[in-house]
């Protein structure tokens, strides 16, 4: 599946834009683009749950998880670098963005596994353990969706306008998630989503698409 799916939504939001027009006045034209994520920069931190220890995985890592171990506990928090620099100009008005991934592995593989996505930015873009923190490092902007049982092995579409919004907004060079379980009173869950650095990373790595006029 080459994302089709995100491909064939983004022409009918930009259809419905173009028919947006009053009078005489011509919609402005918008611009598609698509931006994959920056291997160098995409990674997760885990928690060890009995030591309180962290490890830190980044650069061309292949995989990034996020979530929570239901067997061992352990805690990962998945980060992923857009950079927007030379691609999205800073005065650009964003009409939309999403986010696409590819989910290799969800565990246990039942039930849904709810997901909260930060806008955050760890500049330079190397890891510490204080991006794990959600007060050290304070997210810019939420939103939250869920990862069902019938994502395994698929691409999951979520809607991060906002997101977009904000880190255009704040004139940021990249826009830098960090995915995690929601907090809560929820049971374990743990997806893998796909960073590969090979041949077929155009088709299943982390891809962002911004629409903008």
């Amino acid at each position: 599946m080459k994302r089709t799916f995100l491909a064939a939504i983004m022409v009918f939001i930009i259809l419905g834009l173009a028919g947006c027009g009053g009078g005489g006045d011509s919609a402005p034209p918008t611009i598609v683009t698509d931006i994959l994520s920056d291997p160098a920069f995409d990674g997760d931190i885990e928690r060890d749950p009995l030591t309180g220890a962290f490890t830190i995985t980044q650069v061309n890592t292949q995989s990034v998880f996020a979530g929570i171990d239901p067997v061992t506990g352990a805690e990962f928090r998945a980060f992923l670098d857009f950079p927007l620099t030379g691609v999205v100009p800073g005065n650009a008005v964003i009409v939309s963005a999403f986010l696409d991934i590819f989910i290799d592995d969800i565990q246990p593989l039942a039930g849904t596994i709810p997901i909260r996505i930060d806008l955050v930015s760890f500049q330079p873009p190397t890891l510490v353990v204080s991006d794990f923190d959600l007060n050290s490092q304070r997210a810019l902007a939420t939103i939250t969706t869920q990862i069902f049982q019938s994502d395994f092995r698929q691409h999951v579409l979520v809607d991060v306008t906002s997101l977009m919004v904000e880190a255009q907004r704040l004139g940021l060079a990249d826009f830098q998630v960090r995915i995690l379980e929601d907090l809560g009173i929820v049971s374990p869950g743990l997806i893998e989503i796909n960073d590969t650095t090979g041949p077929n990373r155009g088709v299943l790595a982390p891809l962002l698409q911004v629409t903008f006029f």
